[in-house]
């Protein structure tokens, strides 16, 4: 199995990297199958706490050698907001894992390219990340590229990495946030109690989230709009619970269960504008609330009637 690290995993320990692809194994065991050599980066064997740096080539065996995985094409409804020959734009729903994992091999957005396109994605992030380019949580919504090939892939991840997509969120927060406009830069790494989860750390890769507030409920929770600049893992996510208003019902990051019951964190990627690729046109995608968003709005404006 090979991997190409992308910008979301750089400084990630080796150890910590492969523990996210096979959830269901002990991270002592992985870190028994780095000494054994039974992982290499770019050619050669590291330590669990090697680094990962972008562009590194993780190169593996299944860890897991009684099970055989095979990724298989599934006949998922996927909406397709927008598409040319070299890329589509998919609105993915809360609740779909963006890509596979060692555990998880079937029911992804993963599975669904490939039966919509086959053979018509790029490669360039390995087997199980076919066409991906960026990604969202399995619980957050919304507007995703996907790249049909290597070169449109190539291109996409140079137009992330330069600050050249604009990509905007929706989201209801916990709480009454006070600042109408704010901008949160604090460094976000991972956390260090939890290696699944993300944290706001002297030692981070510096991260840059603009809020503007759209709507308040009085003290019980705040609409906003979120613009990332940057694009860590759980970045939004993070920096709101930093703040102390964390991102309804995300129980990961300290909100608890609010009142409207939903599955997880109420946050959606709902814009995205950015240049065509190989071409100077460009393209602006905005979508409507979803479902989640939907119902927690109209509960909290009901309220205030």
């Amino acid at each position: 199995m090979l991997i190409i690290v992308d910008e979301d995993n750089i400084n990630t320990r080796l150890d910590v990297f492969l523990s996210e692809l096979y959830e269901g194994i002990s991270r002592s065991k992985i870190q028994n199958a780095i000494k054994a050599g039974k992982v290499c980066v770019n050619g050669e064997p590291k330590k669990p706490s090697y680094g990962l740096k972008i562009d590194d080539r993780v190169e593996f065996e299944n860890l897991e050698p009684e099970k055989f995985i095979k990724l298989e094409p599934e006949n998922i409804e996927l909406e397709v907001v927008w598409e040319d020959e070299n890329m589509a734009v998919i609105n993915k729903p809360s609740g779909m894992l963006t890509h596979p994992t060692f555990i998880e091999t079937s029911g992804t957005l993963v599975n669904a390219l490939l039966y919509k396109y086959g053979e018509n994605l790029s490669d360039t992030n390995g087997e199980f990340r076919r066409g991906i380019v960026h990604r969202l949580d399995r619980n957050t919504s919304g507007l995703l590229m996907i790249a049909k090939n290597n070169k449109t892939h190539e291109y996409l991840a140079n137009i992330i990495k330069e600050h050249q997509l604009t990509k905007k969120y929706h989201a209801v927060l916990k709480g009454f946030y006070p600042n109408e406009n704010d901008v949160i830069s604090e460094p976000i790494g991972r956390n260090n109690v939890n290696p699944k989860k993300m944290a706001v750390r002297s030692d981070g890769r510096p991260s840059l989230t603009k809020l503007k507030v759209l709507e308040h409920f009085g003290n019980d929770a705040t609409y906003v709009e979120l613009t990332l600049v940057t694009g860590r893992t759980h970045q939004i996510r993070v920096h709101t619970s930093y703040k102390n208003h964390p991102v309804y019902n995300d129980t990961l990051y300290g909100a608890g269960e609010g009142k409207v019951k939903t599955q997880e964190q109420v946050l959606q990627s709902y814009y995205l504008k950015f240049t065509k690729p190989f071409s100077s046109s460009i393209i602006e995608l905005e979508i409507e609330p979803d479902e989640k968003l939907e119902k927690v709005l109209k509960y909290f404006r009901n309220r205030r009637v």
